[in-house]
């Protein structure tokens, strides 16, 4: 298990560096995430395809997401209603697959800020324990909506006033 890096950097630093996938900026440190294994990435690719089949919404595996401060993370997924730009400033959802590596970063350091940004709905995905939560953005604090598991994997998920997805846990985790 590679571990996060983080490099001390100024934003306009951060701004002049080569596009790369995995590079976050948050309070003058670019943080360096692992490379995500094969199975990560076809469950994150999954839900931005779910996303960007309704109507009005694009889904996407890949985006910097601008939050206050002008930090910048980068979701495992996200959908947006504007896809324009370098960075999205304003997404419906996020969604963070969870991993060793990334675990403490993805349930700790981000929710805080993705509520702060006024995002509507955090996904977790988490592989290990075979759930998937939709959370919503109650008074900058997360609420727990609906969860999937083994027992319940599957259902339409309102995402916000936006629609619905058809996510089917058995088919993100094992398909």
């Amino acid at each position: 298990m590679e571990a996060l890096q983080r490099i001390p950097m100024s934003w306009e630093e951060y701004l002049a560096t080569p596009e790369h996938p995995r590079h976050e900026w948050v309070d003058g440190v670019v943080v360096v995430n692992p490379d995500p294994v094969w199975r990560h990435q076809r469950t994150a690719r999954k839900l931005a395809n779910a996303f960007d089949a309704v109507p009005g919404l694009f889904g996407s595996t890949s985006g910097n997401i601008r939050l206050p401060g002008n930090r910048v993370r980068i979701p495992d997924a996200y959908a947006t209603t504007k896809p324009e730009g370098l960075f999205v400033d304003q997404p419906v959802l996020v969604v963070e697959v969870l991993s060793a590596s990334t675990r403490s970063e993805d349930l700790l350091r981000k929710p805080p800020e993705y509520a702060a940004a006024g995002i509507e709905q955090f996904w977790i995905v988490d592989p290990e324990h075979r759930t998937l939560e939709v959370h919503r953005s109650v008074e900058g604090r997360w609420e727990l909506l609906v969860r999937l598991d083994d027992a319940t994997p599957s259902g339409d998920l309102a995402i916000g006033d936006h629609g619905t997805a058809h996510i089917d846990l058995l088919d993100l985790l094992d398909g």
